[in-house]
């Protein structure tokens, strides 16, 4: 019996002696002694057969057989693989974006492709977290590139949302929520992001103009405060607007100054710049 950090061991060598009264599906009386305590205590509760080479950890009302680790390593190689996949075409239609939006060309079906793609990746991150916590130390190494892979996505998903957003009734983090809640089938169906973040594809469908408020292009600044780039939104309401605008009424904006304005459009010109240039070179 651990502390509740799994730190320090408090009894070995007890027996457990759940309320016999707890209902338990389980046949041998190990494993019946574990379910009942898990269920009677909240506590997890690992039981081991070692006849059978099986471990089984039970969670409440939840019971989860543990496999063997080559079996673990080899589904969690493969979902690396189509993580790397996924990321891969996620950084695609990412820069895809960006030129759009330099080019004011934006479209609905654009926005959505972006913000599909990040749940899809995140959802097979989420499946390799999994296997990380399963794979213990050995899955150290699995954890490294699932850092790596993940880097930036949660807030690309986020500043997408926030760019977009039709009308800002709902707050972000519901948003995000409503994403994860979408059944795995119906991520492909474009309509059904465009219900949650709030588009209204009836008329122009998903081929209706959209343009960005700049949140993401701005996130791509060094060293810009994110309060100071929710000034800037707040204060030019468009990508397009900040691309126009001139020193004076960057400096105009409180708490930006001289600088940091020359900063602020040094940087988005080089990203316009940067973003034709990946545009003709593909």
């Amino acid at each position: 019996i651990l502390d509740d950090q799994a730190e320090r061991i408090l009894y070995a060598n007890v027996q457990l002696v759940p309320d016999p009264g707890v209902p338990t599906a389980e046949t041998g009386t190990r494993h019946r002694s574990a379910e009942r305590t898990a269920r009677q205590t909240g506590k997890p509760v690992i039981s081991v057969s070692e006849s059978m080479r099986i471990v089984s950890l039970y969670v409440d009302d939840t019971k989860h057989v543990l496999e063997d680790i080559a079996s673990i390593l080899f589904r969690a190689n493969q979902a690396l693989a189509t993580l790397e996949r996924y990321r891969s075409r996620l950084d695609e239609v990412s820069a895809a974006l960006s030129t759009l939006e330099i080019e004011n060309v934006v479209t609905v079906r654009d926005v959505l492709t972006v913000v599909q793609r990040a749940e899809m990746v995140r959802r097979i991150a989420d499946e390799i977290t999994a296997y990380v916590a399963e794979l213990g130390v050995d899955g150290r190494l699995l954890e490294l590139q699932l850092h790596e892979l993940m880097d930036s996505v949660e807030s690309e998903r986020s500043l997408v949302v926030r760019d977009y957003q039709p009308n800002r009734r709902k707050r972000l983090e519901s948003v995000l929520t409503e994403l994860g809640a979408i059944p795995a089938g119906r991520l492909l169906e474009l309509r059904t992001l465009a219900d949650v973040l709030g588009f209204s594809v009836a008329d122009g469908g998903l081929e209706s103009p959209v343009s960005p408020r700049g949140y993401r292009q701005l996130s791509r600044i060094p060293r810009l405060p994110a309060r100071a780039a929710d000034r800037l939104v707040e204060r030019f309401s468009s990508l397009q607007r900040l691309l126009q605008a001139g020193l004076g009424d960057l400096d105009d904006v409180e708490g930006i100054g001289e600088a940091r304005a020359r900063s602020i459009s040094e940087g988005l010109s080089r990203l316009a710049e940067s973003a034709v240039m990946d545009r003709y070179n593909h």
